[in-house]
């Protein structure tokens, strides 16, 4: 029996990631070519109604295209 938590299974087509994945500044990580990046901040929503509502959820989903977190189209 191993304990080593982070491998790759032989072959390389899936690495198992169970201790930390550290990412430096220097470093990056992309999915499909598009860098993936932290989100801007989204602040807790205060809307009294639904339109303010929407906008808040829409600017939500802005920052997350934008981080390359969702797929824009």
């Amino acid at each position: 029996m191993s304990n080593v938590k982070n491998y790759t299974e032989q072959g390389g087509e899936k690495t198992v990631i169970g201790g930390e994945l550290l990412i430096t500044a220097e470093g990056k990580l992309t999915f499909d070519g598009v860098e993936v990046k932290p989100s801007a901040l989204q602040a807790d929503s205060t809307a009294a109604d639904v339109p303010a509502l929407v906008s808040d959820f829409n600017a939500l989903l802005a920052k997350l295209k934008a981080a390359g977190l969702m797929e824009s189209e």
